[in-house]
């Protein structure tokens, strides 16, 4: 079975109105996610892959990281953009990506200066692209925010590679968290 890197990105977390851990979009959101890399897992996700962004990108960690106790052989990366990422974030911020970093299996920065200029982040996506076998956002191209930049780089990827993409739309978070209600009566 081939080993598979999973790309996982979507929107920050004031983009969903989140600002706190506890919000109850986070749980149906790393629900989502952990029924998403279950269902991968079978097809040989060896390696989530995702940025440290606040949102989407962290709880995709966590998320991957709750079910290395089911799946001991799956692995977790953070990859940056450029180094010293997050380091202008509040203190709180700054300690729980911290945190995460200290539970991964890997954490890297793909350049190796801090931010200078918009083209770190294009060398992101390409490393991205190019380390990974698929992708998979939590983005709805009709609710735009941060990740329309990665949607629309891997929409222009997938012209010339095979390169599977699963999209999570509001539809599917609005599924989701009526199935999460049923399920679990959070």
């Amino acid at each position: 079975m081939k080993q598979l890197r999973l790309w996982v990105t979507g929107y920050r977390s004031y983009e969903l109105g989140v600002f706190t851990n506890n919000d109850p979009k986070v749980k149906v959101i790393k629900y989502l996610l952990k029924k998403h890399f279950e269902q991968k897992f079978n097809d040989g996700l060896e390696w989530v892959i995702t940025g440290g962004q606040l949102g989407v990108e962290q709880w995709a960690a966590e998320a991957a990281m709750e079910l290395k106790e089911e799946y001991p052989e799956l692995k977790v990366s953070l990859m940056y953009p450029f180094s010293e990422f997050g380091c202008q974030w509040n203190e709180q911020n700054r300690m729980l990506l911290s945190d995460l970093e200290s539970k991964v299996d890997f954490c890297a920065s793909i350049s190796k200066q801090p931010y200078q200029s918009p083209a770190q982040l294009k060398n992101f996506q390409k490393f991205m692209l190019d380390h990974t076998d698929e992708a998979t956002l939590i983005y709805d191209p009709e609710y735009p925010g941060k990740p329309k930049y990665d949607y629309q780089a891997v929409q222009q990827y997938t012209e010339n590679h095979d390169y599977p993409v699963t999209l999570f739309d509001m539809d599917n978070l609005q599924d989701t968290a009526n199935e999460f209600q049923e399920n679990l009566g959070n």
